[in-house]
């Protein structure tokens, strides 16, 4: 029985307790009122005012922002690949005879005229048989001629005439036969171009296996480079493409000279040649180069990037109309590193906000600070 009073006790006190802190409270803001009267029109900060709950008000100051004037202009549509450069010509210098190279006359890295003489193979014994037919086809020739008269006269057959002439002929083919080993001891550039490093010296002996010097022609020099598949039926030979290099970011300008015609299977892509002038000899074939290639030129409309806010339904800008920020959705299309091309939703003339975006709001009150 007696526990039973303290806990009615406790509790009558809790319910005396919470009924003087709440009488506490009523008199501390001044007690209860009530009104019946519509909050006034026109108040700023209060949730009745005129821009509602998170919105600007329309009496506030006007917030100030850049804006730039939307026009059309010429849009490039590019795409950027990046290549090697290769030789225009290449060629490993070898012998078409084998023998002891009797002199060399190229110095490395020098660069050297088409047909001039690269290296000479000792030729004494070819030139001995060379000068025993000479011997062998002054005798014939001789021959002939006493039989010519002879057989005018008729004192020998038309037979024994042909056997004579028919020495003489032999003996000729023969000496074409060794002026063309003969020939065959030199070695001629067959371009002009750059000797690049020896792999043999004077006193070697060589076979047609080995190589001597490799020729390299670099003025022109050409560029290979590879482009994605789907843009294959826009390019053609002929077309005009823009090179750059690491250590030169200056653009020259390069003509596509021949197209692959087959498709890499693994990379989907395809292998085009250009060629460019390079008459300083700067460019050196392996160095790795930039290929900017032009598809079309539009005219379109090209704003700041930063202008451009992607919302969960796609995207959209901030123009300025009669002074207020209007939120306009847009499609844009191309980007460059500093630009975007904006195919549908602005027009000629629309004064795009691009500044202050993460402090404004649709509706609000715009001042122009500075025009792009």
């Amino acid at each position: 029985m007696r526990s039973i009073v303290i806990v009615i006790t406790i509790i009558l006190l809790m319910i005396i307790g919470k009924w003087l802190m709440s009488k506490k409270a009523e008199n501390a803001s001044g007690g209860p009122t009530m009104s019946t009267s519509a909050p006034k029109q026109g108040g700023q900060g209060g949730p009745g005012g005129a821009g509602g709950p998170g919105k600007p008000s329309s009496g506030g100051p006007a917030f100030p922002v850049s804006i730039q004037i939307a026009t059309l202009q010429d849009v490039s549509d590019k795409i950027f690949a990046s290549g090697s450069f290769v030789p225009n010509e290449q060629v490993e210098l070898r012998s078409e005879a084998s023998g002891i190279i009797k002199s060399l006359f190229i110095n490395e890295g020098t660069s050297v005229k088409q047909g001039q003489l690269i290296a000479k193979i000792k030729d004494d014994d070819i030139r001995a048989q060379i000068k025993k037919l000479e011997f062998e086809d002054q005798l014939a020739t001789q021959i002939e001629a006493r039989q010519k008269k002879l057989l005018d006269i008729n004192a020998i057959s038309k037979e024994e005439y042909d056997i004579a002439v028919n020495k003489i002929n032999t003996l000729g083919a023969d000496k074409e036969a060794l002026m063309v080993r003969l020939r065959q001891t030199e070695v001629r550039a067959p371009f002009s171009g750059r000797i690049g490093f020896k792999n043999i010296s004077v006193g070697a002996y060589v076979t047609p296996s080995i190589t001597i010097a490799s020729l390299v022609q670099i003025s022109p020099i050409k560029i290979d480079f590879d482009i994605p598949e789907k843009y294959n039926t826009r390019l053609s030979v002929g077309k005009t493409v823009m090179i750059s290099t690491e250590d030169n970011n200056a653009p020259q300008s390069a003509k596509v000279i021949a197209i692959n015609p087959v498709v890499d299977e693994t990379l989907r892509s395809v292998r085009l040649r250009a060629s460019l002038s390079n008459s300083s000899g700067t460019l050196k074939p392996g160095m790795f180069a930039r290929i900017e290639v032009p598809l079309s030129t539009t005219r379109s409309i090209m704003i700041p990037t930063e202008a451009l806010i992607p919302f969960a339904g796609g995207k959209k800008l901030f123009i300025m109309k009669e002074g207020k920020a209007v939120e306009v959705p847009v499609v844009s299309g191309l980007r460059t590193e500093t630009e975007l091309e904006i195919i549908n939703g602005l027009a000629p003339g629309d004064s795009v906000v691009i500044s202050g975006l993460m402090n404004i709001k649709a509706g609000q009150s715009l001042t122009v600070k500075s025009v792009k």
